[in-house]
């Protein structure tokens, strides 16, 4: 599909993706794919249906087929013939006993981009084993970095491990993978393990413990909760503010606006912290949210309001770059990341139900 100015809608436009359907990482890197402009096709039984399907699964035509029937099996093969990649998201073993593995689906298609998402990996002690992304970020040290020295660490929703460590990292290895057939004409599999990912996400920690510069524990370093100057606070509201104050020049803002005198306290001299965050609470606390907000709008000192879903739709700088949209009364976010000459972009037209036929006549 194009643009009205004839530029075609996404930068990835033309490329075809057979996605399987699958819940976590799968359906997101489904739906990333298709806004960066892939003609993207889902293959399940039924309709296909999730809950949150109305964002997660748009932009995709869906073909319903039972991959364990020989005949329709041989249905979802055609597809794959004469597709660019392929993702997929079941334990490791399930698409070769369905018949459509990868060594399966590269002899009919050697340039196909094969795409595994699984939390453990293809291999290893754990990877038959069920998980959800709590799980697979706790054997990382990501998750035991997070949250309070008394309490248990917080679940992450699954915005780190299932997202970041997942979806993201099947994303990125499809196009490296998408380019590198283009380039040879040969087609390979790509294993993404949350696992993985998450670990990559971790890299700087690693180097900071490394460097003697981070203790593996938490709410005892810089931004995990410990410095007073990168937290969250309660405001007399109850709401919330998120402080970032972590360079001089913005920690000196940060006390203007409080009001607290520049010489009250040596920013990253720890012996002060415990005074410091009393104070910084006490003072967030006597005002609301959205006074604090307005107060440090126009500076440097990185205080933000922590807004809630619903409230992030209406905020200014949210609604001046268009982050999220409506469509069909659902509010969403946009696509992302923006592209100067390829604008990237729902393709609604290619929703809902179709068949086999429809899509190969589609493809050419």
């Amino acid at each position: 599909m194009t643009a009205r100015d004839g530029t075609p809608r996404g930068p990835l436009a033309g490329i075809r993706i057979v996605e399987l359907d699958a819940i976590g990482p799968v359906p997101l890197a489904g739906m990333i794919l298709s806004d960066l402009g892939c003609d993207v096709v889902r293959v399940g039984r039924g309709d296909g249906r999730m809950i949150g399907g109305g964002v997660l699964q748009r932009g995709r035509s869906h073909v319903a087929l039972d991959l364990k029937i020989p005949a329709e099996r041989e249905a979802a093969l055609d597809l794959i013939a004469q597709a660019d990649g392929l993702i997929e998201g079941l334990r490791p073993g399930v698409m070769e006993r369905l018949k459509l593995g990868p060594d399966t689906c590269l002899a009919r298609n050697p340039r196909l981009v094969y795409g595994r998402m699984t939390g453990w990996g293809q291999s290893g002690p754990r990877a038959q084993r069920a998980g959800h992304d709590i799980n697979y970020i706790a054997i990382t040290g990501a998750l035991h970095a997070m949250g309070g020295r008394d309490a248990p660490p917080p679940p992450p929703l699954n915005l780190i491990g299932d997202y970041g460590g997942g979806t993201m990292f099947l994303v990125t290895g499809m196009l490296a993978a998408l380019l590198s057939a283009k380039a040879t004409g040969q087609g390979q599999v790509v294993d993404a393990a949350m696992t993985d990912g998450t670990a990559v996400l971790s890299a700087m920690f690693h180097g900071f413990l490394a460097d003697g510069f981070w203790q593996d524990r938490r709410e005892a370093n810089l931004l995990d909760g410990h410095a007073p100057f990168y937290r969250c606070y309660a405001c007399a509201d109850g709401k919330f503010l998120a402080v970032g104050a972590l360079e001089p020049q913005f920690f000196a803002a940060l006390l203007a606006g409080l009001g607290i005198a520049q010489d009250r306290f040596v920013q990253h001299d720890r012996s002060c912290w415990t005074e410091m965050g009393a104070l910084f609470a006490a003072t967030f606390a006597a005002r609301s949210r959205d006074d604090w907000a307005m107060l440090f709008a126009d500076t440097d000192a990185c205080v933000t309001p922590v807004l809630s879903f619903a409230e992030a739709l209406g905020d200014p700088h949210n609604f001046a770059r268009g982050t999220f949209v409506t469509q069909s009364g659902v509010a969403q976010p946009a696509p992302a990341p923006r592209f100067s000459r390829t604008p990237a972009g729902v393709d609604h037209s290619r929703e809902g139900g179709t068949d086999v036929a429809t899509v190969l006549a589609r493809w050419g």
